[in-house]
Order: C-alpha cells, then sequence, then structure tokens
C-alpha cells in the first residue's frame, strides 16, 4: 500500500474518469472552482470523484471513495465558471473527506495500484485482447467513427489494462456501471467485463438495426417519411403495447351496441376493418377513427320521453312569454295530436329504444367550425393499396360478417310504413315577425314544455352548402354540418331543434344553403337525411324544427312551401305595457342588484318610456331602456342619495333625458289635401301624412318623398282616377287643364314603397282638387285600380295598432281585409270604428269633412279664374 496523500476533490456528475483519458471539465459550483484555484497553486492535481446522486452540493456521504487521481493540462476561464482539459493518471482510494476553504472537499487518498495478467503471452489473455480490440474497432465504425481517427484510438493503447479503461470511458453505460469497472483492479477481469458490455451495446444496435429493416420492409418506398414513427411501433410491438388493438376493440363494441340499418351497419363495420388494417401513424388511420367516432356519438335510438301535460304546457308557455296566442294554439294543437298518436299506437314488436337521461332543455354552443374553403383532397391509393394487400377485405356493396347480435333483438327489421313514420313526427314550424317579439325564445319554452332537449344554430351569413351537409370524408379537415353536430350536442333524436335566422342564408360559389335546407325540412324526406361526411341515412323525422326569420319574402319558395308559418305581429302598447311589468322590469332589478322595493315604476312612467324613448315592434330597446334607468337608481342609491325610488314619468324625463322618439300624431285642424295613410315595417306600424297640391303646369304629375317604383305607379293610377271622375268628385272641368298635380309624403329621407298608399294618394288628390277638407281622425290604406275598386292589402294588425297609438279613432280599410280584423286585440278595436270599403267613392264620402267646399286656390289662378297670390297647400 502507497503513501498517503491528500488533493483537493473534484465531484462529477454523470460521468466517470478513467485512468490514462484526456477529459473536457466544465467547473461551476462555488467548491469545485476553489478546488480547481487551489489544485492549480500546487501540483495542479485533482482527485475526480464520481457522485452517487446528481445533487449541486456534494457531500462525503454522495461522493464514491474510489476515484481517479487527475492533472490539469489547460484551464479556461469563462463566464460562470472554469473550462479544463485534465488527464487521468492513477486510481486512488479516498480514506476520509473533510471540508477545506469555504466550500471545498479535501480528500485523504491511498493510491490503487493495478493487477496486470499473470502470463500475458498466454493465448487465453492474448485472444481476450484481440477480441476486445476488434470488438470496440466494429462498435465505432457501427457508431460512425471516421476510420483515421478509430484506427489512431485503437493503435495508441499497447497496454492492455489501460485499453479496456478507454473502451470503457467511451462505452453509453449509466454511472454505476462505469464506477464498477474503474473499481476493478484486475485487468484481465477489467477486460472481460468491458468486452460483455460491447458485446450488450453490438447487440442493441443489431435489435435496432432490424427493427429499422422491418419497418422499412412494411412501408415500402411510398413511406419512407414515416419512419421515425413506424421504429416507435415495432418497439411498442417489441414491448407487447397492445393499446392500438384495445382502441379498436372498444370501438367495435359500441359500434355493436348501436341500432342501425343493416345498410348503415355494413358500411360501419367495413370502415372499421380498415381501421383495423391501417397503421396508426398513418392519417388515413385518424380519418377513419374520427369518422367512427362520430357514428357512436350520435343518437340512433335515444329518445326524450314525452310526458305531455297539455295544461302544465300551457301553463308553461304563459309563464315564459305574455300574448302570442296563435303561436300558443298552434303548439298546444301538436302536443295534443303527440298525445293521441301515444296513447292510441300499438305495442311496438321490436324493443323500445333507450330514453335519454333528463328533460330539461339546454341550449347547445356552436363549436367553432374551420373554414373549409380551401380543403384539399386525400389521396384515395391507401384504401386501393390495403384491398390489394388483403383480398379477403370485403367490397362495398358486400354484406361484411356482422358481429354477434343480441338474441332478444330480431335479425330482420321490419320496414317502417308511412303511417308508422307518421307517428312521432314532428311539424317544420317557421316563426316570422319584426326583431325582439319572442320568435326565439318561445322555441326555448317549448322545449321546457315538451320536456326536450334543445339546440339553436344561427343560419344567418351560412353561404357555403357544406354548413348544412358537411363535408366529404376525402377532404382534409372535413366535418359533418351542423344539422348532424347539432344532433350529436343533442344526445336524443327528437330535441326542438331552432333554426334562427333563416331568411339571411347566403349564396356563393361554394353552394345554397337553402338548397341542402330543402331534404332537412321536408317530412317525406328528412327520414332518411343522408350528411356527406356521414354517408349513411340519419332520421330526422322525430325532430320538431322551428324556424325563424324577420323577412318571408327572402326565404326561396321551394323552402317556405316545406313549412308552416306562424306570423308574430308586433305588440301593442297595452301588451308592452305588461310585458315590462311582469317580466323585463324584474329582469332588470336582479342585473341591477336591487330589491323588489328599491325601484317602483308606476304605468304611466313606463308608458312614457314606451311612446318616447322606443320605436319598435318588440321590447328589446324598450328592456335597454328599462335597464337604463335601472343603473341611475342604483347608482343613486349607491351614493346613498335615496333609499327608494319611485319613477312617475316626469322623473323618467329626469332620468334618460329628452325624449328620442317622435311618432306621427294625429293633425289639429281637417286640411285640404292632407290625407292620413298607414304603412308597416319590421319595426311595427305608423300613420303618414301625404300631401297634394295643384300649380299651373302642363297637365304633368310630380311625385317626391324617396317614393319606389311600386308606390308611384300607385300615384299615377290615383290621378288618372281622379281626371276621369272629376264630376263625380264635384271637380271643375276647369282645374283639369293646365295645372300641374305634386304629391309628396313626408321624411323623404326614409325610401317608402308598396301599393297600400293608393286610396290614400287619391283621396288628397281629390281634396286638393275639389277643395273639400279631409277629417284628421280619419286614416286609410288599400290598393286602387283605375276603375275605383279598393283591393285588400298585407299588415292589417301592425297598420291599426300603429294608427291608434297616434290618436285616430276612424279607420277605412279594404272589405276583402274583414277577416284580418279577428287579429285586432278586442280591447284595441272596441275604441275604433272600423269602415270597410270596396270602391273608393265610399272612401270619399267618409274621409271628406262636411260642409262647403273651398275653392281650390292654384298658384296664380283660381277655379274662378281670378287672380291670387300663391299659396302650399
Amino acid at each position: 500500500m502507497g503513501q498517503r496523500f491528500s488533493l483537493p476533490v473534484l465531484p462529477l456528475r454523470d460521468t466517470v474518469v478513467y485512468p490514462g483519458v484526456a477529459v473536457p471539465i466544465s467547473a461551476g459550483r462555488p467548491g469545485t472552482v476553489e478546488a480547481v484555484q487551489a489544485a492549480l497553486d500546487g501540483d495542479r492535481r485533482l482527485f475526480a470523484v464520481a457522485q452517487r446522486e446528481n445533487a449541486d452540493d456534494p457531500t462525503p456521504e454522495i461522493l464514491y471513495s474510489v476515484g481517479t487521481v487527475v492533472r490539469i493540462i489547460q484551464t479556461h476561464r469563462v463566464r460562470g465558471g472554469v473550462q479544463l482539459l485534465v488527464q487521468g493518471e492513477e486510481r486512488a482510494e479516498s480514506v476520509s473527506y473533510r471540508p477545506d476553504g469555504e466550500a471545498m472537499l479535501q480528500a485523504s487518498l491511498i493510491p490503487l495500484s493495478r493487477f496486470p495478467p499473470r502470463n500475458p503471452d498466454e493465448s487465453g489473455f492474448q485472444a481476450l485482447d484481440k477480441e476486445l480490440r476488434d470488438r470496440a474497432a466494429e462498435l465505432g465504425t457501427r457508431r460512425g467513427v471516421p476510420a483515421e481517427a478509430l484506427n489512431q484510438l485503437l493503435t495508441g493503447v499497447d497496454d492492455s489494462g489501460s485499453f479496456a479503461d478507454l473502451v470503457a470511458f467511451y462505452l453509453d453505460l449509466p454511472t454505476a456501471d462505469k464506477q464498477k469497472l474503474l473499481e476493478v483492479l484486475d485487468d484481465e477481469e477489467r477486460m472481460r467485463r468491458a468486452l460483455v458490455a460491447v458485446e450488450r451495446e453490438l447487440a442493441r444496435l443489431d435489435a435496432q438495426e432490424d427493427i429499422q429493416a422491418k419497418v422499412q420492409e412494411e412501408l415500402g418506398e411510398r413511406q419512407r417519411e414515416m419512419l421515425l414513427r413506424e421504429q416507435m411501433k415495432q418497439i411498442q410491438r417489441e414491448l407487447g403495447d397492445e393499446d392500438d388493438k384495445k382502441e379498436v376493440e372498444e370501438l367495435r363494441k359500441r359500434i355493436e351496441a348501436l341500432d342501425l340499418e343493416d345498410d348503415a351497419r355494413t358500411e360501419v363495420e367495413r370502415e372499421l376493418k380498415r381501421l383495423e388494417r391501417t397503421s396508426p401513424q398513418s392519417a388515413e388511420y385518424q380519418v377513419i377513427r374520427t369518422f367512427l367516432e362520430w357514428i357512436t356519438e350520435l343518437p340512433w335510438s335515444d329518445r326524450t320521453d314525452d310526458k305531455i301535460d297539455l295544461s302544465r304546457s300551457l301553463e308553461i308557455l304563459d309563464e315564459d312569454h305574455y300574448g302570442l296566442e296563435d303561436v300558443k294554439d298552434r303548439i298546444v294543437e301538436f302536443l295534443a295530436v303527440r298525445k293521441l298518436q301515444l296513447d292510441r299506437a300499438p305495442e311496438p314488436e321490436t324493443p323500445k329504444a333507450r330514453s335519454a337521461e333528463g328533460g330539461t332543455p339546454v341550449e347547445v354552443v356552436e363549436p367553432d367550425e374551420s373554414d373549409h374553403n380551401g380543403d384539399q383532397e386525400v389521396s384515395g391509393e391507401q384504401d386501393a393499396l390495403e384491398e390489394a394487400i388483403d383480398p379477403e377485405a370485403p367490397e362495398p356493396t358486400d354484406s361484411a360478417e356482422s358481429p354477434e347480435k343480441d338474441p332478444d333483438v330480431p335479425l330482420d327489421r321490419p320496414e317502417l310504413t308511412e303511417e308508422d313514420r307518421m307517428i312521432g313526427r314532428g311539424p317544420i314550424l317557421l316563426f316570422t315577425g319584426p326583431p325582439g317579439v319572442g320568435k326565439t325564445s318561445i322555441a326555448q319554452s317549448i322545449a321546457r314544455s315538451l320536456g326536450r332537449k334543445y339546440v339553436r344554430i344561427s343560419l344567418g351569413g351560412a353561404r357555403d352548402e357544406a354548413d348544412i351537409r358537411g363535408h366529404r370524408r376525402t377532404y382534409v379537415g372535413a366535418m359533418p354540418g351542423r344539422i348532424i353536430q347539432g344532433m350529436r350536442q343533442a344526445k336524443t333524436k327528437n330535441p326542438v331543434f331552432l333554426l334562427d335566422e333563416i331568411d339571411k342564408l347566403g349564396v356563393s360559389f361554394q353552394g345554397d344553403p337553402s338548397a341542402a335546407l330543402l331534404e332537412v325540412l321536408d317530412p317525406a324526406q328528412n327520414y332518411a337525411f343522408t350528411d356527406h361526411y356521414l354517408g349513411i341515412p340519419f332520421d330526422l323525422s322525430e325532430v320538431l324544427f322551428i324556424a325563424t326569420a324577420n323577412y318571408a319574402d327572402r326565404i326561396p319558395a321551394p323552402l317556405l312551401d316545406r313549412m308552416e308559418r306562424v306570423d308574430f305581429s308586433g305588440y301593442t302598447e297595452r301588451e308592452k305595457l305588461e310585458i315590462a311589468r311582469r317580466y323585463l322590469l324584474p329582469r332588470q332589478r336582479r342585473e341591477a342588484g336591487l330589491e323588489e322595493d328599491e325601484l317602483n315604476i308606476d304605468d304611466d312612467a313606463i308608458r312614457s318610456v314606451i311612446s318616447q324613448y322606443t320605436r319598435e315592434a318588440g321590447v328589446r330597446q324598450l328592456e335597454r331602456t328599462l335597464g337604463k334607468v335601472a343603473r341611475k337608481v342604483a347608482r343613486k342609491i349607491a351614493g346613498d342619495e335615496v333609499e327608494t325610488f319611485d319613477a312617475t314619468a316626469e322623473e323618467i324625463r329626469e332620468l334618460l333625458g329628452r325624449p328620442r322618439v317622435h311618432p306621427e300624431k294625429m293633425r289639429i285642424h281637417d286640411t285640404i289635401g292632407v290625407a292620413t295613410g298607414m304603412f308597416y315595417t319590421p319595426m311595427g306600424g305608423d300613420i303618414m301624412f301625404v300631401e297634394a297640391s295643384v300649380m299651373p303646369g302642363e297637365g304633368g304629375l310630380v311625385l317626391t318623398g324617396q317614393l319606389g317604383d311600386v308606390m308611384k305607379e300607385s300615384g299615377r293610377a290615383a290621378w288618372s282616377y281622379a281626371k276621369a271622375s272629376h264630376r263625380d268628385f264635384e271637380i271643375p272641368e276647369k282645374l283639369m287643364k293646365g295645372v300641374e298635380v305634386h304629391i309628396h309624403v313626408p321624411a323623404g329621407a326614409i325610401p317608402k314603397d308598396g301599393p297600400s298608399a293608393g286610396i290614400t294618394m287619391a283621396t288628397a288628390l281629390v281634396s286638393a282638387l275639389s277643395g273639400r277638407k279631409i277629417r284628421r281622425d280619419v286614416a286609410m290604406t288599400g290598393e286602387l285600380t283605375l276603375t275605383g275598386r279598393v283591393l285588400p292589402i298585407g299588415g292589417v294588425k301592425e297598420k291599426v295598432l300603429g294608427a291608434v297609438r297616434a290618436g285616430i279613432t276612424e279607420i277605412i280599410l279594404p272589405s276583402e281585409n274583414e277577416a284580418d280584423l279577428e287579429d285586432i286585440p278586442e280591447a284595441v278595436s272596441e275604441t275604433l270604428t272600423i269602415h270597410l270599403v270596396k270602391e273608393l267613392d265610399d272612401v270619399i264620402k267618409i274621409a271628406l269633412a262636411e260642409g262647403p267646399a273651398t275653392p281650390p286656390r292654384v298658384a296664380g289662378v283660381t277655379s274662378g279664374g281670378e287672380q291670387t297670390a300663391p299659396i302650399e297647400a
């Protein structure tokens, strides 16, 4: 045993230094840097020893006892530490470690001597040495070491023990195994262990190359880019990883549990077999898997049981919405029919479909959809290749072998008759009306009253047929259309399905989505709706489809013909008052954080909000305005200005400022040449004034007020009829010659059109030409022909309600609109006198005020030919 000596410790992480090997080392820890400096100040020697654990602060407990005495050959100071090049000299064993300096460890060492072979010339030792060198050379070659460098490395070390140390250093072994080789002092034993490690490394390379060969053979020339993924697959196979098989088996079980038609099951099982033959790392595998997952997640037979209680359903509808009696009657009719169908239907021969749990309607949010304008088609050559490899794969038209089915379920599915399909078929309703009248919200109430799930999709701006029917699976990023997506999210095959804003569908080069809806909304076809992505029929016949629109005339005629139209008209002022008290004001109180007794608004104040701050057929603006009032009151209460607030009409003006809406009101006086008409917009009905004036000219007719073509034609027809019948209306014949007539409709910035102002223009003309005043309390609407007949018009309810708001008490309507009077609320009709007319003569008799006629004054000429100053009618 040699003499003891002491050296600074150089702790090593994840490496072992052997004698005779030059190793670059980065020193950055304080104790290591201090040890290096101590060595540089001394004989440049250190004790390099490996750590048992990868710790930043080495302690004697985590350091091995056997290490290597190294000499610093070269140093290079860098930012944060020192770069060293050390040369291993000899093995040494630490007797003890002790702290020295600030963070450095000092080791008390004894040198360790190697045990050389007893007989170096023995054939067995020579063979061992040659085998180690040959196998080391082979390993270096297979690792890609250049031949020249490898030869220099092998021939540069003659001593067998030193060569074993060199090989051990370059082997890819764990630190513990390298430490064991360092601690073996017998050269021959160390050489044997090094040879075993080399052989193990070569065997690992052989296995890796064998895996690569199998992968290359399986992939072929066309899919070399998938080499790395296939290597992982082969490794997983060698390890016995069967996750992919388990996934396929799980899909198979889920598909077996589905209640599919025979043709659909054949197609799905064909795709499942393709999935089994496809590599999990290929793009085609993910496409097939996604398709099968969509199939298993659709509600093929799950439905919500209808628990129909007509009185309870009507109670729910009344709770959520005030008015809308026509809509509620139609829903109750559907419920009554459905109840009778269920009560009188024969017992089914096949097992009942599973019932989806829960009946509370929940609105399903649409997922974000990717833009498919630039979809790229995936090559279908993979399918052809798979079928060529597997000749036993079934053809698309052949019947695939069916999995074992439940013996309780008959294999022969009875074909449904048209009478069977009628049972459970949902109506297809179209709610049309102005914004804010409750079209969308009542669909939720319908779902709640039926106990069904609720799904809503917005079609506003949709301009691609694929939005409805989906994309074919041959496209990258393909997905089903919105109809199938909604059915998957509803998890039941009989939800209430709302198609919102169906009148705002667009048309583009990608197709017409309204044409794709023809099959969805056709009761004779939608039991076999085929989405492009699925490629198999899906039954939509039990879905209660409800579409909403603001303008029915913007819906294509074939699509409109498939829906049962239910018109929503604007609310009367009394209905708005009731809605505000029951629903809007309590909701705005809650949103503003107010208690019920902290804000009270009397009926007069609500009426002032309705008439002076909103102009709409619905109640959205009314709710926003009430919310503004609630927020201002909340500010006062939060600032301790008031404890409670009772709002009157005067205080409403203080809170909201000057009125924002100035609706037309009945004129104060009867006037010559000014008739009161009625018009209808999606915002509701109102009155308008038509002014007529006569002046010298060449017998022409001037129409102003931004009138449309139809309205201009009505004005020309009225002028022609007035000239032809001037004697009947006591108009001097002199006024029919040399005068020009000007008809103006105020609010010239607003476009106007339609035929319903015909009798209003004619009445204004007759008044201006005959000098007789028109009654201010009479409003009229109707189309006029050249023979004086009054033809029916639309929007009667809205026009009448608008006239009532303006203070009109008598209304003239075409006699053929008598049936429309039933739509007018009884409380409104009781305050009105309604005249039904067939001819313009009847209109004139009612509209013109009694009393002597005032000779009409034309600019410069009167009916008697006297000169006067020009005035405006």
